[in-house]
């Protein structure tokens, strides 16, 4: 199964619990993909994810999944070729709109599945991945809040407003409606919220819409395949905004009341350690110049 990841150095925590949660969850071999770069922008530094933890990740899943396989790809260049001049003064980051620009590489292959990193499997999620999509850009679940707020003329009464957190990409459809490349386009000329999910469901022609379950966004159910640990709100006892990403352990535990990923957690904590413990020693040795 291909995988999906984007984004700079701040996600390699997310995308270590993320690529565990997919161990456990299936049984066939992964090929995973991440999507970053290397920018200054409007006095912030974006750093790639480094080559160092993607060697740590990259033994970790040979040792879990036999035939698996990780690779980064830069896409800086891509990046400055078509920046996202009408959004750079916004709260988007252009870690968002990586994946626009898939459909620009080569090795990324005609179905792939991509993830947010604070996504979570909780479930087998082969039945997800290996639909037919023949016909579709992508596949998704519609966003909790957002299918009520946007909608499209003349279909105003109907909710089809996808959440991007996750999307099985039809990579060959998408290169051929050129999707990404005019998503791109829309994002250098408008400004918008969320402007690369906005402008996929304003663009895209054919997307096929999934259970709720493949995409849960304010909480867990029975059937929960994919948790996706985005921004949510409260009303009781006071109207309020809730963020707890999954890294956020004790806000999980104590905010979210949530303790059915603890062993994932467990395993996370014990990666995490082992990999800070080697960058550790890995410094020391070239501080003595050996």
């Amino acid at each position: 199964m291909n995988i999906l990841y984007c984004g700079d150095r701040k996600m390699e925590r997310g995308l270590l619990m993320s690529t565990i949660s997919l161990l456990d969850n299936s049984t066939e071999p992964l090929n995973i993909y991440v999507l970053t770069l290397e920018l200054t922008m409007a006095g912030k530094q974006y750093k790639a994810v480094s080559n160092a933890f993607i060697d740590f990740l990259s033994e970790y899943i040979h040792q879990r999944r036999e035939g698996s396989t990780i690779k980064k790809i830069d896409v800086s260049k891509f990046f400055e070729k078509e920046k996202p001049e009408a959004n750079l003064g916004t709260r988007f980051t252009p870690c968002c709109m990586l994946r626009l620009y898939a459909d620009e590489i080569e090795e990324i292959p005609d179905r792939i599945l991509y993830l947010d990193t604070d996504v979570l499997a909780k479930k087998d999620f082969s039945e997800f991945y290996h639909q037919n999509i023949d016909n579709y850009e992508f596949a998704g679940v519609l966003d909790y809040y957002g299918k009520h707020f946007f909608r499209r003329k003349p279909k105003i009464l109907k909710f089809d407003y996808f959440n991007s957190g996750v999307l099985l990409l039809n990579m060959t459809k998408i290169r051929e409606t050129g999707l990404f490349k005019k998503s791109r386009m829309r994002c250098i000329s408008k400004q918008m919220l969320m402007p690369d999910q906005s402008s996929l469901n304003k663009l895209a022609i054919a997307k096929k819409k999934c259970e709720r379950k493949y995409n849960d966004q304010r909480r867990d159910h029975s059937d929960t395949v994919f948790r996706h640990f985005t921004t949510t709100f409260r009303f009781f006892p006071k109207f309020r905004q809730v963020t707890v990403k999954p890294w956020d352990i004790d806000k999980v535990h104590e905010v979210l009341k949530l303790h059915d990923y603890d062993e994932l957690f467990e395993n996370y904590n014990s990666l995490l350690s082992e990999y800070q413990s080697r960058k550790i020693n890995d410094n020391c040795i070239k501080g003595k110049g050996l």
